[in-house]
């Protein structure tokens, strides 16, 4: 029986994979060769033309946000859009909340 298989996201050629989670086992991306991130099962990518979403992608990455599965289906809430992770990373320094925390809250 095949493992399920996850996914691995490389920021700088803006490229999505999926492949078997084994662990700690560093992969690299195979255009060029840069670490990929593993951004979990649940994670459907931007379209590669998209900036303005892998932007937004790279902020919550940064920001040590996962698109995992949860227990009742999806990751949950992820903001879409600059303008929405703006709004968030305002309310996380004006609350003092963590950024990670900001960014999957579903209302403010």
């Amino acid at each position: 029986m095949s493992h399920a298989k996850t996914s691995y996201v490389c920021l700088p050629c803006r490229a999505s994979y999926k492949q078997p989670y084994e662990g700690a086992h560093e992969r690299r991306c195979p255009r060029c060769a840069e670490p990929l991130i593993h951004v979990g099962s649940a994670f459907a990518a931007p379209r590669r033309r998209d900036t303005a979403a892998w932007r937004v992608l790279s902020v919550l990455l940064h920001a040590g946000v996962r698109f995992h599965k949860s227990c009742c289906g999806g990751p949950g809430y992820r903001p879409r859009s600059v303008p929405e992770v703006r709004e968030r990373l305002v309310h996380a320094r004006r609350t003092g909340r963590p950024a990670a925390e900001a960014l999957v809250r579903y209302g403010l």
